[in-house]
């Protein structure tokens, strides 16, 4: 094994038995394991197979490095990402010292960062497994064009899905992370001394690979897998990247050609009921009015032949699968409310909701909130800003919006519950029984101790997922039902092509167009308000209604807060930003900072003073310099021959290390291990 800073970042390169890619018949030889162990250049890339499991492998790490569970399965690295964002916040209260409130100064490059010891943050393992995602990827880049009998425009596909995979993880760590070291190839000799690449240079060079992969990447009706690189998937990152260097024009084009199937696909939007019809856990407590937003989230038809508006998902599917992950999606978002909520004021039982099991004699079918809604323990909250002022258009909290509509059973609030435990508090709770429950007595007392973790209204039609195998089982209850259970997932589809479209044409003075993108998508959600006109603001609010747990929140407002930069447009509230200092700020005053900051002191808890709840004073605070994640100590420490440039804030930073200014150069340097 290669001794150099990498190792650091992850494992040496596994062939793990089994992949995550599916075939559209459920071919089994693609499942099997490859009686490889490891990498091996002269045998792995000797054949088609060979190198189609090495991209599998880039492929399931897609799927990975968003759902990987820590801690108990409280955690997943998604939620990292939208801690960092306006739209939610860390939740699980009960954690003590650890609790991820305080990020302005618990965040440092040695602390709450790590993959182990603290399980409620991620930060760590985004840069190991995205680091990991861009080694799977070069082993390809490296090794493909010296395979003999394959034909060269197999091999440019081939090199094109990696150009693919390695774009989506650098994509990623530059919004992250910042100036990163820049690695593009396997290499022959250890080195230690890698010098940060600039993100701009990165992003640069992203472009070019992402040009290239455009033309030579099939589109998925001429690939055998579902869940492989598709040419759409292309355009869709090359889309990204066009808008992160400030080429909206030729962003607008690669949306156009997805929206107006110019290549000879047939993506749309999917504007009526389809696939598999799924009711809740327990549809005796709470039915679903079937509609079309429910329907596209079924796991079952994500990725099915009918829904034309998936344009790449990543596979995770079937009960005992081959590499599938349990998605406990109801546990990490969903709120703890079979505790800290009395019924009354005085009562001392705080469980007047309870998750009975069928052969308890207190189960009543019709209040089953365990099979209905999960188990949640309130990992990941959303804030107030997401539950209610998000969905203000024209001034009007739209309930109507398919995607916010209680009435149809998409979207929980806290006051659908009932209470369910008439023997509380020695059956003082009787005449509550079968009501709604309440955040406040009569006499104005609450009744709910932690209003962090167990009061908030979330999207159950985004989170539910039945456990089939759990909901058999007559005695499970609590942690044991509704969970969660495989899932496939998107990476991209459509109706976020619209809203990029959006982005590009807001960026090029067309507001009619932008509009018209942002309406395109409220209206097959059947909302009952649209725009006459958008800002940037109405954009990103857009984007968190539409694709909540499908984009990585943090990341996107990082790119948007770089092009409002590169632009000099103004945000919703009229501030603009500079180049100069957009990502050299720190604080937690109001003044000041970039788009990214802005939205999360306008919209969240962070920085608005101490708030009580279950029985502690938290402390949320976010600063402007975690507009950038510090870079791990670690990585740091292991370049011992080179100096890595630290994000500006953070002990360690120097603004005089040197730090490639173009890819090229960086490129050039790589074979340089002195």
């Amino acid at each position: 094994m290669k001794s150099n800073i990498f190792n650091y970042m992850s494992k040496s390169l596994i062939l793990l038995a089994g992949t995550t890619m599916l075939s559209t018949s459920c071919s089994d030889d693609f499942l099997k394991q490859d009686p490889l162990s490891f990498y091996e250049p002269k045998t792995t890339f000797a054949t088609e197979s060979g190198v189609n499991a090495a991209l599998a492998m880039g492929d399931r790490l897609l799927r990975g490095i968003t759902v990987h569970y820590s801690g108990g399965s409280n955690n997943i690295p998604l939620s990292t990402e939208y801690f960092f964002s306006e739209l939610a916040l860390f939740g699980k209260t009960d954690v003590g010292a650890a609790f991820c409130d305080d990020w302005a100064t618990k965040l440092t490059p040695t602390t709450f960062i790590s993959d182990g010891g603290n399980a409620n943050s991620a930060i760590g393992y985004f840069w190991n497994q995205g680091y990991s995602g861009v080694k799977y990827a070069n082993t390809v880049i490296s090794n493909i064009d010296a395979v003999e009998g394959m034909a060269q425009d197999k091999k440019n596909q081939f090199k094109g899905q990696a150009y693919f995979q390695r774009a989506w993880h650098y994509s990623h760590l530059v919004f992250q992370f910042g100036d990163i070291p820049l690695v593009t190839k396997i290499l022959e000799v250890p080195k230690q001394n890698y010098k940060s690449t600039k993100k701009e240079a990165i992003l640069d060079m992203l472009v070019s690979d992402m040009e290239k992969a455009v033309q030579w990447v099939p589109n998925q009706k001429d690939l055998t897998y579902v869940g492989q690189v598709n040419k759409g998937a292309c355009r869709v990152l090359l889309s990204k990247l066009y808008l992160a260097t400030g080429q909206w024009k030729k962003a607008e084009l690669q949306c156009d050609t997805l929206i107006n199937n110019l290549d000879g696909t047939d993506y749309r939007l999917m504007t009526e009921c389809f696939g598999a019809e799924e009711t809740t856990g327990s549809p005796t407590t709470k039915t679903i009015t079937r509609n079309v937003m429910w329907d596209l989230h079924r796991p079952q038809n994500k990725l099915a032949s009918s829904n034309k508006e998936v344009i790449m998902g990543m596979v995770n599917q079937g009960e005992g699968g081959v590499g599938a992950v349990d998605v406990q999606w109801l546990r990490i978002f969903a709120p703890f409310w079979n505790g800290n909520i009395k019924a009354a004021a005085g009562h001392k039982n705080a469980k007047s909701i309870n998750n009975w099991n069928k052969t308890q004699k207190q189960y009543n079918d019709t209040l089953d909130w365990v099979r209905y809604t999960g188990r949640g323990l309130g990992h990941c909250r959303l804030t107030y800003f997401a539950q209610h002022p998000l969905w203000k258009v024209n001034g009007v909290e739209d309930d109507i919006d398919l995607r916010h509509n209680h009435d149809v059973g998409n979207w929980v609030r806290m006051t659908d519950f009932k209470y369910n435990d008439k023997w509380a508090n020695n059956g003082e709770d009787a005449e509550y029984y079968g009501k709604n429950i309440r955040l406040y007595d009569d006499d104005g007392t609450l009744l709910c101790s932690d209003t962090i973790r167990s009061w908030y209204d979330y999207p159950y039609y985004k989170l539910y997922v039945r456990d089939t195998k759990e909901h058999a089982i007559e005695t499970a209850s609590s942690f044991t039902q509704t969970l969660g259970s495989c899932n496939d997932m998107y990476l991209y589809r459509l109706a976020e092509v619209y809203l990029l479209r959006a982005e590009a044409r807001f960026f090029q003075d067309n507001n009619q167009g932008a509009t018209e993108d942002v309406n395109t998508v409220r209206r097959r959600a059947k909302a009952s308000q649209y725009y006459t006109s958008v800002n940037i603001g109405d954009i990103m609010n857009e984007r968190a209604r539409e694709l909540y747990l499908e984009e990585w929140r943090n990341t996107e407002l990082k790119r948007v807060s770089y092009e409002l930069a590169l632009s000099g447009k103004p945000d919703e509230w009229g501030n603009t930003y500079s180049l100069d200092n957009w990502d050299k700020q720190e604080g937690t005053d109001e003044q000041g900072g970039s788009y990214w900051y802005q939205r999360i002191n306008h919209y969240s808890l962070y920085n608005k003073g101490a708030i009580v709840s279950n029985g502690k004073t938290l402390k949320y605070t976010m600063d402007k310099r975690n507009l950038f994640w510090p870079i791990p100590q670690g990585a740091i420490d292991a370049n011992s021959e080179g100096q890595l440039h630290q994000n500006y804030g953070y002990t360690g930073y120097d603004a005089a290390i040197p730090e490639w200014d173009n890819w090229q150069d960086a490129v050039a340097d790589e074979d340089k291990t002195n």
